[in-house]
């Protein structure tokens, strides 16, 4: 039945892309997926790339008499190499093909993982661009964002993470579910195509040497948001403090993942940024708003001229800004309501998880140019190569 809770396996290992992992769990939570996130390393916590730290629920090896509806691997590197040699993972996968459950891989894991293990075999298939060579070996390559063949779904990399977990909640629930599920995080249509952005009152924004930029998160923020903007100003080579407004490092995000600040708020004060900027998600940005320091931090930022930003529900109010569409009559001036990402001085804000990737390659382009952050863009295959 339609309406039966499926079971889903994301694992994880130092190294995983941690879009891959947390848009994947993230976007099968919210259509109601019973997630378990198991590190297949020593330790429940895991360094994914770009310094990020997220928290497993279990081990590999507390998985390992379950039956799971889907299988899903992350990329990134050496993550997926981790992940091909799990032995624990292996016999699962492997037991899911030969059942006829779906498993599905993003990235460098179809070429790493997924063909080593035999589980490509004749099958039409898709991975990052740089791992095809490795992969044709063992499929049929194909170009697709996201390529499903049978109960086998591939994809390309972190840019194409967001349509492929909504097919998999396609191939889980059914095409309304995956249309229920993909409305509300405004999504692009026209995947792969270059972005735009909307700038009114262009100031230049810049820095020394490298862009310091304070991410603050909290219970209840938005996971996908903020692992999107992290990893992508440190793609672009920006230095990132990831600051946690709660009383210990670990947090707790809207869709229960678990992601490990760099420090508490009180440490990262004491510094100052070129831009500070807020992700979404609620009770998140409440606990940003009760926050005293960060409010000061913030008016400090607003008075000094220095560059602040903010997306879905956190947006500040006095400039003209975008929001997540239920909170736009929030804004005080809404005329710019209706644009992914608008800019406006040194305020630039965005309306939800699937704005996130713009939102976070205009910050690149701010600071770094067009260039620069289309070069980033096509990277991740956000936008065609």
């Amino acid at each position: 039945m339609a309406s039966s809770t499926r079971k889903v396996l994301v694992p994880i290992a130092n190294g995983t892309e941690p879009m891959e992992a947390v848009i994947m769990i993230d976007v099968l939570r919210r259509a109601g997926a019973e997630v378990t996130v198991a590190s297949v390393e020593k330790d429940l916590q895991i360094d994914a790339s770009w310094g990020l730290k997220l928290v497993a629920d279990a081990f590999i090896s507390d998985c390992s008499d379950n039956t799971f509806d889907l299988i899903s691997l992350p990329g990134g590197m050496p993550g997926a190499s981790t992940l091909r040699d799990c032995e624990v993972l292996k016999g699962l996968v492997k037991k899911q093909a030969d059942d006829g459950r779906v498993y599905a891989a993003i990235c460098a894991a179809p070429a790493v993982a997924l063909g080593p293990w035999g589980l490509l075999k004749g099958l039409k298939a898709t991975c990052y661009p740089s791992f095809v060579e490795k992969l044709s070996s063992d499929a049929a390559v194909t170009e697709s964002r996201v390529q499903q063949d049978g109960q086998t779904v591939t994809s390309r990399g972190p840019g194409t993470a967001m349509e492929f977990s909504v097919v998999l909640v396609e191939k889980l629930y059914g095409k309304v579910k995956a249309d229920e599920v993909a409305g509300p995080m405004i999504m692009r249509s026209n995947h792969g195509h270059d972005y735009t952005v909307t700038e009114l009152n262009a100031v230049k924004w810049t820095f020394n040497d490298t862009p310091q930029i304070l991410v603050p998160i909290a219970n209840g923020t938005e996971e996908m948001e903020a692992t999107m903007i992290i990893d992508i100003m440190r793609r672009a080579k920006a230095n990132v403090v990831v600051a946690s407004v709660e009383d210990k490092l670990e947090i707790l995000a809207s869709r229960k993942v678990k992601i490990v600040a760099d420090v508490l708020l009180d440490e990262a004060v004491k510094l100052s940024y070129d831009l500070v900027v807020l992700p979404g998600g609620l009770p998140g940005a409440q606990a940003f708003s009760n926050s005293e320091k960060l409010v000061n931090l913030l008016k400090k930022q607003m008075e000094s001229n220095r560059p602040y930003g903010a997306i879905c529900a956190s947006p500040a109010i006095g400039k003209k800004a975008t929001a997540y569409p239920a909170l736009c009559d929030k804004l005080s001036d809404q005329s710019e309501a209706e644009n992914r990402v608008v800019i406006d001085g040194n305020l630039i804000t965005s309306r939800g998880p699937g704005t996130s990737m713009e939102f976070s390659l205009a910050i690149v382009e701010k600071f770094f140019g067009r260039e620069k952050a289309l070069e980033l863009a096509k990277s991740m295959v956000f936008v065609h190569p």
